[in-house]
């Protein structure tokens, strides 16, 4: 199966896989460094030569990094999206580094600038990061958001507006995230709604491009641009909701991790873990 969790680093990068191995997952999110600050150490060669050997367990497209918080490569503030940018590309070489396909990325908030400015300056910021990247095998998936705010990526038009201003298309994909596209107004509960949002996504992004997913029910009712990310059947978006993804074969070849609350010993993980595969199974 594509299942799994995103995993802490602590103690490093390895223990990730390892945590995520330990309960039974076939996909792994990771941050390739601490997910609040903007420097980091660099990688010791024991500790890629750790992590490379642990990733050989793994299906290669099913583990994925995430962005720290910081970074907004959308942001009308010089100096932060300077730093957002200097800071990202650290991210995409500590990715490459490690092996890893893909690295999850916010599109950003335009904080008050607009939307389409907004859109333009992620894009212009992200090619300037492919730019620097040529050689690079790690590509950037934009996140589906919750449409809070003046966050970017609320609906799947704007992240086609951001993918259309990319040059190098290859490299750039989409992460669905269950929980916001439910509070951004997307239905997935039934499966009428679940074809209508996914043939939506289909039709304005194309789905060769929804390459990863985050798998996680909602605390906030349907459009309420709230996210509040809660375990999979205790949230508004139910189980029959993930029974319409977890069932679906057009994505059993893409990772789906949970960002669900943890707890102690990982125990919560793998009671999602085990809801949701139950879902598959029933079906079958």
């Amino acid at each position: 199966m594509n299942l799994g969790a995103h995993m802490s680093i602590e103690g490093g990068a390895h223990l990730a896989l390892e945590r995520a191995k330990s309960i039974g997952c076939n996909a792994v999110q990771l941050f390739v460094k601490g997910p609040n600050r903007w420097k980091h150490r660099e990688f010791t060669d024991e500790e890629i030569k750790s992590f490379k050997e642990r990733l050989v367990g793994f299906h290669e497209a099913f583990v994925i990094a995430h962005c720290t918080y910081l970074v907004n490569l959308a942001s009308p503030d010089k100096r932060l999206i300077t730093l957002s940018r200097r800071g990202f590309l650290d991210e995409m070489n500590r990715a490459e580094t490690l092996g890893i396909p893909h690295i999850v990325l916010h599109p950003g908030s335009h904080r008050g600038a607009g939307t389409e400015e907004g859109i333009k300056r992620v894009a212009e910021s992200i090619n300037h990061l492919f730019e620097q990247t040529k050689d690079y095998a790690v590509s950037i998936l934009l996140e589906t958001m919750a449409g809070q705010g003046n966050s970017l990526g609320g609906s799947f038009e704007e992240l086609a507006s951001i993918i259309k201003l990319i040059d190098d298309k290859e490299r750039i994909g989409v992460c669905l995230d269950t929980c916001h596209i439910f509070a951004a107004g997307y239905d997935i509960r039934s499966k009428n709604a679940y074809e209508k949002t996914i043939a939506n996504f289909d039709e304005v992004i194309g789905l060769e491009r929804l390459r990863a997913f985050h798998i996680n029910d909602s605390l906030k009712p349907l459009g309420s641009k709230l996210d509040r990310h809660t375990h999979i059947g205790s949230g508004e978006i139910g189980l029959k909701g993930f029974g319409n993804l977890i069932n679906d074969e057009r994505f059993f070849d893409r990772p789906m991790v949970l960002e669900t609350p943890k707890g102690e010993d990982l125990e919560m993980d793998k009671m999602n873990l085990h809801i949701l595969r139950s879902l598959r199974a029933r079906k079958r």
